[in-house]
């Protein structure tokens, strides 16, 4: 039981009470303002028996407040809903019928901490990056500075002037010419003097800013380590939250009909894809899971997919679904490029001589000196290697150069990844062989970061990309 004091305001019935216009209650007690209007501790109350209507009249203005304080607080206690709220579809919110609305709802709050705290240690890194360089520049300033100003360095810069005097003097014919000689040195000695003096100073000055930099390192690094250790223990509860909301909506439901829309329809009795590594499974017996249709580009399963995600009815929940499917697709095939998960074209008279390993090993290579396959046939920034860079390859590969007999030519190595394609199937295979949503961002990284709404939603995801109907 809470007690809230109740102050301020008129209201016209308890006025009209106390000027003694209206009727007094049915048990004939006069009206007494409540200095405390008592909630409940649950909402669930039964309704209090019918009163006179002159008691109903009296009680009106303490229950209207009491009313409206404890749906105050009912509101404070409930998650926030969006921007469209229970009236923008006949169903409602559709936190109301989801059984996985409280993980979701701790996932977004973890993942959103995740972000800031990403945000903090990215700014945490650049400010002590700028601190650094900051302090390098001074400090390479400060040496300059000081090279000038040093004395062996003064006095051979006198030598020299003195030098270029006598000559003067020598080949001088005339009192004009030795007086313009002797005015010249005299120049000369000047501005070094005036120079080792502005050396000097700014010398002290840039080790004055170095030093002042550099005591604020420390503090800068240790800053970015705490910053980057509290991103990386945010990043993973971040994912922890979210597997629960992966393992929430794969569980099957006590009421199926309580799902507004059922995303994958299950046989009753039907074996469910737990097994490890399904993907490599697949990929020995040559089954084609969607995930693997889709790296292989099939319009009918992409199709497919965002129709089970999306409602029919809502173009724009389809066109959402089928660009973060395809940044999807995308990132993973990006992933298998940068790891040189390559096949290649057994006739070429190039890589015809390796065997694959061996080919995905000179494309890392080839990746490392800077030539980099675009997952188009060709290199990225239309940067090709030459037959040294092709030989320095092979080396770090492990390969012995002597072994190729033929060269590819300029407009060869130009066209070295013409006919090569991306392995992209079984890359994730053997590196997130069942989809979980743990192997599937520790697979892709950074490039995870701009799945956040696929991750929200994987457990309802997952069984789709495994699908082989």
């Amino acid at each position: 039981m809470v007690g809230i004091p109740i102050s301020g305001g008129a209201d016209p019935v308890l006025g009209a009470l106390q000027s003694g216009t209206a009727t007094p209650p049915a048990n004939g007690s006069a009206p007494r303002r409540p200095t405390h209007t008592v909630i409940p501790a649950t909402p669930a109350v039964p309704p209090p028996a019918p009163a006179p209507a002159a008691a109903t009249a009296t009680a009106k203005a303490p229950e209207r407040i009491a009313v409206a304080t404890a749906v105050g607080l009912l509101e404070r206690q409930m998650p926030r809903r969006g921007p469209g709220g229970p009236s923008d579809s006949a169903s409602g919110d559709a936190s109301a019928t989801d059984r996985c609305a409280e993980e979701r709802r701790l996932a977004d709050e973890r993942c959103e901490l995740a972000t800031r705290a990403r945000a903090q240690a990215d700014a945490a890194i650049n400010g002590l990056r700028l601190a650094q360089r900051n302090y390098d520049e001074h400090e390479a300033a400060a040496v300059t500075a000081s090279w000038k100003a040093d004395p062996r360095a003064v006095h051979e810069a006198k030598d020299t002037a003195q030098g270029g005097f006598r000559s003067a003097v020598a080949a001088a014919t005339s009192p004009d010419q030795l007086e313009a000689a002797a005015r010249d040195w005299l120049t000369e000695i000047n501005r070094i003097n005036n120079e080792a003096r502005e050396a000097t100073t700014t010398a002290s000055r840039e080790h004055a800013a170095a030093l002042a930099i550099g005591a604020t390192l420390e503090r800068l690094g240790l800053e970015a380590d705490a910053a980057r250790i509290s991103a990386a223990n945010a990043d993973a509860t971040c994912l922890a939250a979210r597997e629960a909301v992966a393992e929430c909506d794969e569980r099957p439901a006590e009421d199926p009909s309580r799902d507004l829309v059922p995303l994958v329809p299950v046989e009753a009795g039907a074996p469910r894809l737990e097994e490890d590594e399904t993907l490599g499974q697949a990929l020995e017996a040559g089954g084609e899971p969607r995930i693997f249709r889709l790296l292989h580009g099939d319009r009918q399963a992409m199709t497919s997919l965002v129709a089970a995600l999306a409602d029919a009815s809502d173009p724009d929940a389809k066109r959402r679904w089928q660009l973060q499917m395809t940044n999807l697709v995308e990132a993973i095939v990006a992933d298998a490029i940068e790891a040189s998960a390559l096949d290649f074209p057994p006739e070429h008279e190039f890589w015809g001589l390796f065997t694959r390993m061996q080919g995905r090993d000179i494309a890392n290579a080839l990746s490392s000196l800077g030539y980099r396959f675009d997952g188009l046939g060709g290199w990225s920034d239309g940067r090709y290697p030459s037959q040294r860079d092709l030989s320095l390859a092979l080396g770090y590969a492990g390969i012995d150069p002597m072994r190729v007999r033929h060269w590819p030519s300029e407009e060869g190595a130009a066209e070295l990844f013409r006919d090569v394609s991306v392995a992209a199937d079984e890359y994730l295979a053997g590196i997130a062989g069942d989809l979980t949503l743990a192997e599937m961002v520790a697979m892709l990284g950074r490039r995870a970061d701009g799945l956040a709404e696929v991750w929200n939603h994987w457990g309802a995801i997952r069984p789709l990309l495994l699908d082989e109907g």
